[in-house]
């Protein structure tokens, strides 16, 4: 039974503070599909975790599925770790905290986003043809991931979905930690999270059985199972 922790926070209280409660990405996004109440809406999905997840919520729902390009700006010594954000538009949302605990220099920085520009713009042309989004003026948008660490990768998405003119921008992500999913609630009309967990340490991975990494062309392939929403050749 779907519960709720706040006004707009639905979750599922039987997976609340478990781990390895998803067999995989598909049985993730199987979860959701079961808890969302959206119509009219376009499914977003964020590459390259998000997208096996959104897949799944599109066709049960029977949503058109786009992307929606943004990517971390990961540590140089560690890649699973991110101080930051990039949206497709060029929303930037940066965790000041975790640079100054790093010890990373402003060029590290500058260097850092400066490749992940190039790594969204790659994607945005091999994914979506090189135009980012389709028409979304009065729709909903389900942006979808498949977990909720920081929060910094939906702020970016979020950001750069605002100006759309969208009539309600959802979040949904299989696992979430719980402030994170507190800070992005804030900034959305609904977010669907089943698996909802606290304390100081949290891994995405721990909410699967099985994970493993997802390359651009099993992507492709995904897209080509579901109906996807044409892009127009504005960004919003």
């Amino acid at each position: 039974m779907n519960s709720r922790t706040a006004d707009n926070i639905f979750d599922l209280a039987h997976l609340r503070e478990c781990t390895s409660v998803f067999r995989d990405r598909l049985h993730a996004g199987r979860c959701i599909a079961a808890m969302i109440r959206e119509t009219d809406a376009v499914v977003l999905g964020i590459p390259a975790g998000g997208i096996p997840v959104a897949a799944v919520v599109a066709r049960i729902l029977g949503f058109g599925l786009a992307v929606a390009v943004v990517s971390k700006i990961t540590l140089p010594w560690n890649t699973e770790a991110g101080y930051g954000a990039l949206a497709f538009d060029g929303s930037l949302r940066l965790n000041t905290r975790l640079i100054a605990q790093s010890g990373l220099t402003p060029d590290q920085v500058r260097t850092g986003i400066e490749r992940t520009r190039i790594k969204v713009a790659g994607r945005v042309q091999r994914l979506c043809g090189g135009r980012p989004l389709p028409e979304l003026s009065g729709k909903t948008a389900i942006v979808v991931d498949d977990g909720l660490a920081s929060g910094y990768t939906l702020e970016a998405a979020i950001a750069a979905l605002t100006p759309c003119g969208l009539r309600r921008i959802v979040a949904a992500v299989p696992t979430g930690h719980a402030g994170a999913v507190e800070v992005i609630a804030r900034q959305v009309h609904a977010l669907y999270c089943p698996n909802i967990r606290s304390g100081p340490r949290f891994a995405v991975a721990d909410a699967y059985k099985h994970w493993s990494d997802v390359s651009d062309s099993e992507i492709e392939d995904m897209l080509k199972s579901v109906e996807t929403v044409p892009t127009t050749e504005t960004s919003g």
